[in-house]
């Protein structure tokens, strides 16, 4: 390892410009304030529209570079298929160590140096080391079925994870916070922030594997905001909604997106503490979000999930030796066969299951593989009828409903600051494309930039083309 200048890069995923720009002038974000005021400070545009501006499509574009025509990776969880180096391959290449925590459908070469802990959707990617298993499948549990009142995983994972982090981190300020959460949930409708306690143990772990081995290139990425401003924009500002919460729910959800914000900046200030004033301190978003209109008309957009996954197969008439299922956002999943053959059986199978007249699942096939979801977006009676090639049934007995209405949506901008040693910091006007982020982090590591990479380094112009190099 040489001594390169470490570069650290918070992945907080889909924080908004105007968000952030609203709650600094309102001072509630002391940490993010003097972050951007160092930084060189940067609104990104994604460069997308959708169905391809979603978080695990941009990600890899913050890390690998490329544009979703170049890395054609389009859903959660295939992360295995990227066929490019990300910006932590090139430094290991390179002898450096590398620390990975969290970061969205990453993907990593084979004899990497350092450590990588996938996101909590990731399937075909595993722990760059099976000792991160206690943390990896307790988060994992709970993440992919967070809708639900109720943690996931059984008592023995729950032992093995309170056991790993007891001798990984874990922080007395951190134990405060659960017990804290945990007694709030009894006196009252606070189930919601749990979502920040995972924050904070990802946190505990980042800092404990950063301070023993002092990695070259780390990257430490949040979705609890994200999943607030989805879940409670309506709430934040009820002037923009048709639907109106009821004054209770106003109660509870008013300050949850800027309850996100403080918990985040808080963790930037954690953050600068523990790398340093010599280190680059960087920050991302890859997109954002804004207020979800287009289903005011209809009651405001809510969803559906599965009871059961294997009960909705069974439903469906779909084989569960045949099909595994992998959860993955809000509504969606995967269902993977063992053969294209089966897929198109599968995907018949679930065409049939309807409402009425109305198809419930929305269904996208590539080979052996089914990214399916309901497509039923407003509160269905009580007593609507699903029928499928097994028979009939009532809805309520296969999917279950998630209470709140989504009122956030995706926007191409996005954030990226810099905050190098030495620099003045600068806010600058103009839109710069995602694909910059990666050759950007290279440059400030003085590591080579892939030909292959379309964007440009902002920041080390001097290695703009002098430091192409084929991937």
């Amino acid at each position: 390892m040489t001594n390169r200048r470490p570069v650290v890069l918070l992945e907080f995923n889909e924080l908004t410009p105007q968000l952030m720009d609203r709650f600094i002038a309102e001072g509630h974000l002391p940490n993010f304030k003097r972050l951007r005021d160092d930084s060189q400070a940067y609104v990104t545009d994604a460069e997308e529209v959708p169905p391809q501006l979603e978080p695990w499509i941009q990600w890899i574009t913050v890390h690998c570079g490329m544009r979703y025509a170049e890395h054609k990776v389009f859903s959660l969880g295939d992360n295995a298929k990227i066929q490019y180096p990300s910006i932590w391959d090139i430094a290991s290449r390179n002898g450096e160590k590398v620390w990975i925590c969290g970061s969205m459908n990453a993907n990593y070469e084979p004899g990497l140096k350092g450590a990588v802990v996938p996101d909590p959707w990731s399937v075909h990617v595993s722990p760059s080391d099976d000792s991160f298993a206690p943390y990896f499948d307790f988060v994992r549990a709970n993440v992919q079925e967070h809708t639900r009142d109720k943690t996931a995983g059984n008592a023995k994972m729950l032992r093995r994870f309170v056991s790993y982090m007891a001798t990984h981190g874990l922080k007395a300020s951190t134990l405060f916070a659960i017990v804290k959460q945990l007694a709030s949930e009894k006196l009252g409708d606070n189930y919601w922030r749990r979502a920040t306690i995972l924050d904070r143990l990802q946190f505990d772990l980042f800092a404990n594997y950063y301070k023993k081995n002092k990695p070259t290139f780390s990257t430490y990425f949040l979705n609890s905001t994200a999943h607030f401003q989805h879940m409670y924009w309506r709430h934040l500002s009820p002037d923009l909604f048709s639907v109106q919460p009821e004054a209770a729910e106003l109660g509870v959800y008013g300050d949850a997106i800027l309850f996100g914000y403080r918990q985040m900046d808080r963790i930037v200030g954690q953050m600068r503490e523990l790398v340093g004033e010599n280190a680059v301190l960087a920050f991302a978003t890859a997109l954002s979000q804004q207020p979800c209109l287009k289903y005011e008309g209809s009651g405001g957009k809510t969803f559906y999930r599965p009871v059961d996954f294997d009960g909705f197969l069974k439903v469906a008439g779909i084989d569960l030796r045949a099909a595994r299922i992998e959860p993955v956002m809000s509504e969606e999943f995967h269902v993977r066969f063992t053969n294209e053959m089966d897929a198109e059986r599968g995907a018949r199978a679930l065409a049939e299951m309807k409402v009425g007249e109305r198809p419930v699942m929305r269904i996208e096939r590539n080979g052996a593989s089914l990214l399916v979801g309901c497509g039923i977006f407003e509160e269905l009676p009580a007593e609507a009828q699903l029928t499928s090639a097994t028979g009939r049934t009532l809805f309520t007995n296969v999917f279950y409903h998630v209470d709140l209405k989504k009122s956030g949506m995706h926007h191409p901008d996005g954030m990226f600051w810099a905050r190098v040693p030495g620099m003045a910091g600068n806010r600058v006007t103009d839109k710069v494309p995602l694909v910059d982020v990666a050759p950007t982090l290279l440059a400030l590591m003085d590591l080579p930039i892939p030909v292959a990479m379309p964007g440009k380094a902002l920041i080390g112009t001097e290695r703009r083309d002098s430091a192409r190099v084929a991937a």
